[in-house]
């Protein structure tokens, strides 16, 4: 069986928190088998595994429509005038209109996403011109001296993360790039009802004849066991690398370290809820990705706690729906888990977090297409 997918599936508890906040500050919620559960967004958790895995290939990647001024920026540091860089900063902003990038009041028209690398070569192909560029400075700029065609190539550049995640920009249509992760909302299998906070802050400088408090306000937080997922597009991974079996290794790796061991930062500093996963379960897969979601359809009952029934339940789904669809599309599965016995449906029992991975890093590319 040739491998092309591969399945994470976690159980994280996740004491008094709201690490993804609505329009009104409440934790953000999903209404899943009748029932009202917490939610966390994949653009919220997404990120949070995103910047993991930058920091951990030391390659970052930036959304940003301030282009024009980040090149302008690291001009400046390398000794142009402020106005040289201004028009260096346009210059490449021309060129790139070519492509069908436009500036609108000193900004780019999209959203852009590229490696922060290649703002840095934006600045070094602006160096190259350096004369050029100054003898047009104070001046409307009429025509570009850049070649359009580098501008074009450095604002399409990509890197491990966009590799993994994709890039959608109809302006450069040269810069796509499908994404090899699909990611879903993590939500309570459970049902949850939120809490309202009210709380005060201290005015340290009241007069001495003054009473009560400087600001009186309040919050919305919950508390539950959350089930995440995501699934990794082996094949289009290995076809966004060039067929690179070792970065392929590398990137799933860290992207199954990441998405483990990752949290989003809201309301963090007020509620520390630094928590790791009870339970995660991993499937190489050469069918199809297979959600578990649907375990949590009927919410958990608590069985003093929320998180042992939980881990029971999604080994109970998992068996059923393996007796249902069957393993000939399953290469390797396994578990590890806080639980100190094996959970049935979940495949081999694994010690560690770590050997988990190390072993479905080596089948997810065991027999991929070289």
């Amino acid at each position: 069986m040739i491998p092309r997918f591969l399945d994470v599936h976690v159980l994280q508890t996740v004491p008094f928190a709201n690490l993804n906040r609505d329009d009104l500050g409440s934790p953000k919620s999903v209404v899943y088998g009748g029932a009202l559960r917490t939610r966390v967004s994949s653009q919220c958790w997404k990120r949070a595994v995103r910047l993991e895995v930058e920091r951990a290939l030391s390659d970052p990647a930036l959304r940003t429509r301030r282009v024009p001024e980040e090149v302008a920026k690291r001009l400046i540091d390398r000794g142009w005038t402020p106005e040289a860089a201004k028009a260096a900063s346009e210059q490449i902003m021309l060129d790139a209109g070519k492509s069908g990038v436009k500036l609108d009041k000193g900004l780019t028209s999209v959203l852009m996403y590229l490696p922060a690398s290649a703002l840095d070569a934006l600045a070094d192909l602006a160096d190259e011109h350096r004369e050029e560029i100054e003898a047009r400075a104070g001046k409307k700029p009429a025509k570009g001296v850049l070649p359009a065609d580098r501008v074009a190539e450095l604002l399409a550049e990509r890197n491990g993360v966009i590799t993994l995640f994709g890039r959608m920009l109809a302006e450069l249509p040269r810069g796509n790039v499908d994404g090899a992760v699909q990611f879903a909302h993590a939500f309570t299998t459970h049902e949850v009802a939120p809490e309202i906070d009210f709380f005060t802050a201290v005015d340290d400088c009241l007069p001495e004849d003054a009473a009560g408090s400087g600001h009186m306000n309040s919050a919305e937080f919950s508390a539950g066991v959350f089930y995440r997922y995501a699934s990794v597009d082996l094949h289009t991974l290995l076809n966004n690398l060039g067929h690179d079996q070792g970065m392929s290794r590398e990137l799933t790796s860290e992207f199954l370290r990441a998405f483990i061991s990752s949290l989003p930062s809201g309301k963090r500093t007020a509620t520390a809820p630094n928590t790791l996963p009870d339970l995660v379960y991993i499937a190489v897969r050469s069918d199809r990705p297979i959600s578990l979601a649907a375990a949590f359809e009927s919410p958990v009952r608590p069985e003093n706690g929320l998180a042992e029934p939980s881990r029971r339940k999604l080994s109970q789904y998992a068996e059923q729906l393996e007796r249902l669809w069957g393993r000939a599309g399953i290469v390797r599965d396994g578990h590890a888990s806080i639980d100190d016995k094996p959970l049935p449906g979940l495949g081999e029992t694994f010690a560690s977090f770590s050997e988990l991975i190390g072993a479905m890093v080596d089948a997810a590319h065991h027999g991929s297409p070289a």
